[in-house]
């Protein structure tokens, strides 16, 4: 039997990437699944693709929305209910790193962008969480927040915001995962490093740039150590993992960094120290 069989789960920013590719693996391992974006048309793609896959319509519930706005979170979850019934998971997936649209960066960015980001990453979450709290508690359900290396402890001087809000969302996870154990509620968290998506494209960098960017990230050990930039599949595999209770149930409160080593190195150690010391 598929191990998700019977369960219900509701994916934000599912239209692409790595919500995408949750969603997929979800519905394929048996679960309803609830997708949503607010754009329509990558919606629609992601639907095809997971009915495409062999998933009866009856376990795919397709909702376009904002998931910043509460009449969109409302929507979520009572298209869900009305649908399946029940609420066994959320994944916290949605998430932007809001370009100024001055094309500034670091502390030139306004307030205005640090409002959007928090909103997107931070804010959401904690409405979605609320929400669907008691419906969690009747199931004692999961929920598996995705959040990024940008949160530290390395600088992000260019996309500051976005670091905070991630940075924010960790704090967020750790406490909200000991507050809700009580109620049965296991609260996790994946951090990914570069992973190809259309991430970049959402920060307005054209699909021949971001191709760019990743290439150069895979091609420097000082930027990806493994020599390889991520892939959606990687990501959800992880969300997955912490969704099944079977597999991960004494992880509490974690977040499991999947960069491809990025964390782990500082740019000194690219060089070879023989050569540092003249030897």
């Amino acid at each position: 039997m598929p191990r998700f069989s019977g369960k219900t789960v509701i994916i934000t920013g599912s239209s692409n990437g790595i919500g995408r590719s949750a969603a997929l693996l979800f519905a394929q391992d048996g679960a309803n699944v609830t997708i949503t974006g607010r754009n329509a048309e990558r919606l629609e793609e992601t639907r095809h693709l997971i009915l495409k896959s062999g998933v009866s319509e009856s376990h795919l519930n397709s909702v376009v929305a904002d998931v910043t706005t509460s009449d969109g979170q409302d929507l979520l979850v009572k298209s869900t209910l009305d649908k399946f019934g029940k609420i066994h998971i959320l994944v916290n997936n949605a998430g932007a790193a809001v370009p100024d649209a001055t094309g500034a960066t670091g502390t030139d960015q306004s307030i205005d962008v640090y409002h959007k980001t928090l909103q997107i990453n931070l804010q959401a979450v904690i409405e979605m969480t609320k929400k669907v709290k008691p419906h969690l508690m009747e199931t004692k359900g999961e929920i598996v927040n995705v959040s990024s290396i940008v949160a530290g402890p390395q600088a992000q001087p260019d996309f500051m915001y976005y670091a905070i809000a991630k940075a924010a969302l960790d704090q967020y996870t750790r406490s909200i995962a000991i507050d809700l154990i009580q109620y049965g509620i296991r609260v996790n968290s994946v951090s990914p490093g570069v992973v190809a998506t259309g991430f970049t494209n959402a920060m307005g960098m054209p699909d021949q740039a971001s191709q760019k960017f990743y290439n150069f990230m895979a091609a420097h050990k000082e930027c990806i150590p493994a020599l390889v930039a991520g892939q959606p599949e990687d990501i959800a595999n992880i969300i997955l993992f912490l969704a099944d209770r079977k597999l991960s149930s004494y992880i509490i409160g974690q977040s499991i960094v999947a960069d491809g080593g990025s964390t782990l190195v500082m740019g000194c150690q690219v060089h070879d120290i023989k050569q540092m010391m003249g030897l």
